[in-house]
C-alpha cells in the first residue's frame, strides 16, 4: 500500500477552507496519512506554494510550514497544530515568514496551489534547531523511504 496524505478539511485539488488562511485564523489544516513503509522511523512535512507571487508569472516557492521528527507511530496532525501540541518529539522549522510554525495561504494575486509533502524516513533526524526547507531537505537526503503529496488551492476572497 503506498503512502497517502489527505485532509478531512479539503479534497485533493480543492479549495483550502478560509480558516486555514490569512483570511481566517491561520490554523493549519488537519492532515492524515497511511501506508507508511516498513522501516519508517519518523516523518517530515513541508507545505509550500510554487506560484508566488503570481501564478501567471511565478518567481519563487513560498514555504508555509516545515516539520520534522514526527514519530513513526503518528498518522495525523490535528487542525490548528501546534495547538493542540504536536506529537512528542516533533520539531518545527522556519517558514518563509521567518518564524517557526504554520502560516496560512495569503496569495497576493490569483489562485495559488499549496502542496503538503509528507516524507517517510528511515531515521529520526538529529536536532536541526529551526531549519529552513532547504536545510531540512538536505538532512533528509538518503533517508526518504516514501513520499506523499496533497495539493489544495486558495484565492483571496477580499
Amino acid at each position: 500500500m503506498p503512502l497517502t496524505l489527505s485532509s478531512p478539511a479539503f479534497a485533493a485539488g480543492a479549495e483550502i477552507p478560509a480558516v486555514h488562511t490569512c483570511e481566517g485564523k491561520h490554523h493549519s489544516p488537519p492532515l492524515a496519512w497511511s501506508g507508511a513503509p516498513r522501516g519508517t522511523q519518523s516523518f517530515a512535512l513541508v507545505a509550500d506554494d510554487p506560484d508566488a507571487p503570481d501564478p501567471a508569472a511565478p518567481q519563487r516557492v513560498f514555504v508555509h510550514w516545515v516539520l520534522y521528527n514526527l514519530p513513526a507511530t503518528a498518522s495525523a496532525l490535528a487542525e490548528g497544530a501546534p495547538q493542540p501540541p504536536l506529537p512528542e518529539g516533533a520539531r518545527q522549522g522556519k517558514n518563509d515568514a521567518l518564524r517557526p510554525g504554520y502560516t496560512g495561504p495569503c496569495p497576493p494575486i490569483g489562485r495559488h496551489r499549496y502542496f503538503f509533502k509528507l516524507y517517510a524516513l528511515d531515521a529520526v533526524l538529529p536536532d536541526l534547531g529551526a531549519p529552513t526547507k532547504a536545510e531540512l531537505l538536505a538532512a533528509l537526503a538518503g533517508h526518504v523511504l516514501a513520499q506523499a503529496e496533497l495539493m489544495g488551492t486558495y484565492r483571496k476572497h477580499r
